[in-house]
């Protein structure tokens, strides 16, 4: 007995080398190769028993049967928003050097159940991995519902990832505990909308000068990483006919302009040379641009006056799918995020903004 589970272990470490070791001997493997499994987002496939991301708010999605559920992912994955069937969300993390697994759930009804699994955090840093999920025994994933034909893209800075969002204190520095991108003006815009969306959005990012950069332009703005599968890998270029959306939105200049030494200029040849980008990789698309809640005063007026400016432009040119549109500025009377971002109050008032914008402009009842 001892030599045949000794040949059992071989067999699982050949083929999952790194979860071995926690993967229990009771239970059905699910393969991240398994057919049924959705996958909403920017991930690399290199490995397919592996696939990576780190853009916040990728997804994975399942239905199973059984009465549990646990997920592996590479050790220091990081945090994910969880929703079993239409129960309430809940947040779990692979945070240790040990964590190779977590429980999802447990005693559910032996019948079947839905899953939903959104990276909440920016990760670039721990570049995650889905390893697999383990059903009870001689279960298996079915068949899930089709997903929405509604799509939309966010491009954007911390606003787009929520940072901050589960703090209540302005002076709280950043934290990957406090960032959600679940509860970010996005991800509830898309719920609100029964659309599935993809984020690419970094905290500090901007349009051709990140925050508090230089004059002239810094060489990690969006533009230099909008076409990369994983932010910080610049050897994978994204295939954008994986995920044509119907609507891009667009909410950069804040870093830009949110401190001093920032040229206006370049700011918007920047914005009008990367719309011309989002216009290549999508031709039917509608493109919004938007102007975050954070900006005030003349910064605030000088992103208005580019964005104004460019959308008139394309539409003298012909190309009248660009549109324009301007969150309210936040002034403290919903409370703060983590150095002084929105709170989930400000998201939440940007996404009830944002919705009916969007629904009348896309036609979505």
């Amino acid at each position: 007995m001892r030599f045949f589970n000794a040949i059992i272990l071989f067999i699982l470490g050949s083929i999952l080398p790194v979860i071995a070791a926690t993967l229990p001997l009771q239970g059905e493997f699910i393969s991240p190769t398994d057919r049924y499994i959705q996958y909403i987002g920017r991930f690399s496939y290199k490995n397919p028993e592996a696939p990576a991301f780190n853009y916040p708010g990728v997804q994975i999605q399942a239905a199973f049967e059984g009465t549990s559920l646990k997920m592996y992912a590479k050790p220091m994955s990081g945090f994910f928003m969880v929703t079993i069937d239409q129960a309430e969300p809940f947040k779990v993390s692979f945070n240790s050097p040990a964590d190779s697994v977590v429980t999802l759930a447990t005693a559910l009804k032996d019948t079947i159940h839905t899953v939903n699994i959104m990276n909440c955090i920016e990760a670039f840093h721990r570049n995650p991995e889905f390893r697999g999920f383990l059903l009870d025994p001689g279960k298996k994933l079915v068949a899930p519902s089709p997903l929405s034909p509604r799509k939309i893209e966010f491009i954007g800075n911390s606003i787009t990832c929520g940072y901050g969002v589960e703090s209540i204190d302005a002076s709280d520095p950043f934290t990957e505990e406090t960032e959600n991108h679940y509860y970010s003006y996005a991800a509830i815009t898309a719920r609100n909308l029964q659309a599935r969306h993809m984020a690419i959005a970094r905290s500090g990012i901007g349009i051709y000068r990140n925050f508090n950069g230089p004059g002239e332009g810094s060489p990690d703005c969006m533009p230099t990483r909008y076409a990369q599968t994983l932010f910080n890998d610049s050897s994978e270029l994204w295939d954008f006919s994986q995920y044509t959306p119907d609507v891009v939105c667009i909410n950069l200049g804040t870093n830009d302009a949110s401190t001093p030494g920032y040229d206006r200029e370049r700011l918007y040849r920047a914005y009008a040379d990367f719309l011309s980008t989002v216009r290549h990789n999508y031709p039917q698309a509608k493109i919004v641009l938007l102007t975050g809640c954070m900006l005030y005063g003349e910064s605030l007026s000088h992103v208005k006056e580019a964005l104004d400016r460019l959308t008139r432009e394309c539409h003298q040119a012909g190309d009248r799918e660009v549109y324009r549109f301007d969150m309210t500025p936040q002034t403290g009377d919903l409370g703060y995020g983590a150095s002084w971002h929105p709170s989930l109050q400000q998201h939440q008032r940007m996404a009830d903004e944002l919705t009916p914008f969007l629904r009348n402009l896309m036609d979505w009842e």
